[in-house]
């Protein structure tokens, strides 16, 4: 038995980074259009080029996601697959996934496919694909159908928050009048907010420098569930500096097992933009 487990771009794990010797990862990417450029969000994209390119353009910026085609391939290449989509609240991808799916057993209709909507991005999805990973090489003849009601019970538990210091992407985008961005950044504001259990993203705090909105992040955590033992994954766009910072704050204040540091992937930093920074745990 042959498995494969797939992701959108938005999960922020590079395809080279994966071992297993019981599973294949790939991801499919989306695709930033940023005035009459196209960045293809895989391996190979640079994202500080097109973070370049989105300051430079004038107009608003925009993403695709991946063709149902494009997901039926990869759901192709392994008799069992697991696949974990962004928020089918903020992407039409979870669609796209579904129906790639269904093209898949029409022509393999023996083959074992569970798609799964993560309600969230970044971390998170870097949680559930590891999950993943776990669970079949623990037992890769295992039932699929368990398996993939495990993961389902492993999403509904994790959470996800982010802040935000750049807002040049909500103005161009008519999300935030200019002078409110404007006035947040010249006064050092960040914006803190997380992702609902429906996958949506609710405004949760403000925070006036690094440290306070750090703090306000672990305590956003905590008040959000049990944080003992859990496993958190922080994604950063261009922020090295502060990533290390908030791993330093989280495991001052929480009962944590782990905080892995990664960097943005192309989706994740259209939406972050320079200096945010995604907590998924």
């Amino acid at each position: 038995m042959t498995w494969n487990i797939v992701s959108d771009s938005s999960c922020d794990l590079r395809m080279a980074s994966f071992e297993s010797g019981a599973a294949h990862f790939e991801t499919v990417p989306l695709r930033i259009q940023v005035g009459a450029r196209e960045f293809v969000d895989n391996d190979d994209l640079l994202v500080p080029d097109m973070l370049d390119a989105m300051a430079a353009e004038k107009t608003a910026s925009s993403t695709s996601c991946p063709s149902p085609g494009a997901f039926a391939r990869a759901f192709e290449s392994a008799d069992c697959s697991i696949c974990f989509t962004i928020s089918a609240n903020l992407s039409g991808t979870y669609n796209a996934a579904v129906m790639g799916r269904e093209m898949a057993l029409e022509e393999h209709p023996e083959k074992k496919i569970c798609v799964i909507d993560s309600k969230a991005t970044a971390g998170a999805m870097v949680l559930l694909i590891r999950r993943a990973q776990a669970l079949i090489e623990a037992d890769p003849e295992g039932d699929f159908d368990q398996l993939c009601d495990q993961l389902r019970m492993y999403q509904a538990s994790l959470r996800t928050c982010f802040t935000l210091e750049n807002f040049d992407n909500l103005i161009k985008n008519g999300r935030m009048r200019p002078l409110v961005g404007t006035l947040l950044h010249s006064l050092g504001i960040h914006v803190i907010a997380d992702a609902t259990p429906q996958g949506t993203i609710h405004v949760a705090d403000k925070a006036r420098g690094e440290v306070k909105t750090y703090k306000a992040i672990t305590a956003l955590m905590k008040d959000s569930k049990d944080c003992t033992g859990a496993e958190v994954v922080i994604s950063h766009c261009e922020n090295l500096t502060g990533a290390i910072k908030l791993k330093e704050q989280i495991l001052a204040d929480l009962p944590v097992k782990s905080v892995d540091i990664l960097p943005c992937r192309g989706l994740t930093s259209f939406y972050a933009m320079e200096k945010g920074l995604i907590v998924g745990y």
